[in-house]
């Protein structure tokens, strides 16, 4: 295999670099591929002392999403939340928003950096914390589609008995998602807040 001449960065080429660049493309085209086996892997293992695996519950909060008609963005951050818990799992949230944040709305990429500090809404006092520190975000224009978010998607998945759509339903998704120009303006949508699906009447 081709390889370049220089030991240290500052040393490389303008040619060495583009070469660099076009031996990188295949790599990054399999990022939908690795995303998928970090998923995959979490399915081996159980929540420590739930009653579903970590897989289960990104599916059951991206079954939720979708069954709420919500789109492709929201689906996929559902289902790519809590990805970071393998290698992150102190800060998983950013760890996970970093992963989607080139491929998805930028909203939602919000959503699932701070869900952690969210989610402590439901539990926080347990331990003595404070459960309402979301509200330090509370002028974000962000702030409500977070809070309908681990809501209605996240802090209610954890149901054994609940129907999920299987990570071969979704995997179409991810790659379509993961197949996008990374940061391209027209789907990252600065500024944008559309806010999750109106629920529908029972």
């Amino acid at each position: 295999m081709k390889t370049v001449n220089f030991t240290q960065m500052k040393d490389g080429t303008r040619e060495e670099y583009e070469m660099l660049a076009e031996m990188e493309k295949p790599y990054h085209a399999l990022t939908a591929d690795r995303v998928l086996a970090e998923l995959r892997k979490q399915g081996e293992d159980t929540l420590s002392g739930y009653k579903i695996t970590r897989l289960e519950h990104g599916l059951q909060s991206a079954t939720r999403a979708c069954r709420e008609g919500a789109d492709i963005d929201w689906v996929v951050g559902a289902l790519l939340h809590d990805v970071g818990d393998g290698l992150a799992p102190q800060n998983h949230d950013r760890f996970a928003a970093e992963v989607i944040r080139p491929f998805v709305r930028e909203e939602v990429s919000w959503v699932v950096e701070h869900h952690g500090i969210f989610q402590m809404f439901y539990y926080a006092h347990q331990y003595g914390w404070d459960k309402d520190a979301r509200e330090r975000f509370k002028d974000h224009p962000c702030f409500q589609s977070c809070a309908d978010f681990c809501e209605r998607w996240d802090q209610s998945s954890f149901d054994p008995d609940y129907k999920s759509e299987s990570l071969e339903f979704f995997e179409p998704m991810v790659r379509e998602v993961f197949g996008r120009k990374a940061y391209d303006p027209a789907v990252v949508q600065e500024g944008v807040v559309k806010g999750l699906p109106l629920r529908q009447a029972a």
